[in-house]
């Protein structure tokens, strides 16, 4: 009897909380979005057909840069995170291929959390409290299996143009670059705050301004971490060179569709007051729609836009119509 009690207690408990969850006001905590009530699409809504067209400008020669890291066993993760690869080779046994052609196959299972490697955060990924994108209260959206509103189905084309900002180059020239000694090639430091002013900094080096519908891309040197796995995962992991408040105040107001970086975060970490946490996640996400890029791979468009003295290119990116996902791991190329 007094185990009936206590767990009819302890339900009674957890539906008050559910409830008191769910009875947050959004309209309060979270601003409309500027594409009207029913937008489950953020900011890829930025990207018509005009700023596809204008962005095709930027193909010169055709030349494909890899901008995302292998998917695979052993790369770092963040928190709890995991991913296990299992190849089923079932023909190949003797005796198993189909036909008189002897035809074999073989097939994987890929076992993870979507935000792996090189990867996009959704409008559903990131709220506050209960509420999400577009005053979206999350709690009477969400099943054991997925979301039923805001889920990357809904998201537009990414075909746009990208443009790098290199904060290894920038750092230098304003002589106050700290790099980590794990890294075998420059980096910032964990912890480096990147402003506002340090973006545009990183925009006159290469005689950009931004435009509405563009993709920021921060090199700062960190994924070099990333590349070394597993053997650099702690360090990777412990920190991260970033984006500040200042920055993500300043990248919203430019109307841009995303902002990467070759981190697992994007923001800086540690972060800017103790108190919040991944703010710069919801600035750009909960409150703007601004889709955020980790581990996106930098240094070879940072090394070419060196070499060619043009930080722009045509963005290419391929994102699943995962019904109900939070995100998902992407291909990206920069073509050039």
């Amino acid at each position: 009897m007094k185990f009936k009690s206590l767990f009819a207690a302890a339900l009674l408990v957890a539906a008050s909380s559910s409830l008191a969850l769910a009875q947050s006001d959004c309209t309060k905590i979270v601003p409309p979005s500027p594409w009207g009530p029913n937008d489950q699409t953020g900011a890829t809504n930025r990207v018509t057909a005009a700023v596809t067209k204008a962005a095709a400008a930027e193909i010169k020669d055709g030349k494909v840069i890899e901008m995302s890291y292998p998917l695979a066993d052993g790369i770092p993760l963040f928190g709890t995170r995991f991913t296990k690869t299992i190849l089923t080779a079932t023909s190949l046994a003797p005796g198993a291929a189909f036909g008189e052609n002897q035809l074999t196959y073989m097939e994987d299972t890929w076992l993870s959390q979507s935000h792996v490697g090189t990867h996009l955060d959704g409008m559903g990924h990131i709220g506050r409290k209960d509420c999400y994108f577009n005053q979206t209260p999350m709690g009477k959206f969400i099943n054991q299996n997925n979301m039923t509103k805001l889920g990357l189905e809904h998201l537009k084309s990414f075909a746009t143009r990208g443009v790098l900002v290199d904060m290894v180059k920038v750092f230098k020239a304003a002589g106050k670059f700290k790099g980590n000694a794990a890294c075998k090639r420059d980096c910032l430091d964990k912890g480096t705050v990147i402003t506002g002013a340090d973006i545009q900094a990183g925009l006159k080096m290469y005689n950009v301004t931004l435009r509405e519908g563009d993709i920021v891309v921060v090199h700062t040197g960190w994924g070099n971490l990333f590349e070394q796995y597993p053997a650099q995962n702690a360090v990777f992991n412990s920190g991260a060179p970033g984006i500040g408040k200042d920055a993500a105040k300043w990248l919203i107001s430019q109307k841009v569709v995303a902002v990467g970086a070759d981190t697992w975060v994007v923001e800086v970490i540690p972060g800017e007051d103790p108190k919040e946490a991944f703010i710069v996640h919801n600035m750009l996400i909960t409150d703007s729609g601004i889709h955020i890029l980790e581990n996106v791979r930098t240094d070879l468009m940072a090394a070419e836009a060196n070499q060619t003295g043009r930080a722009t290119f045509f963005f290419s990116m391929t994102v699943p119509k995962a019904v109900g996902l939070t995100g998902n791991f992407v291909g990206i190329e920069g073509i050039r």
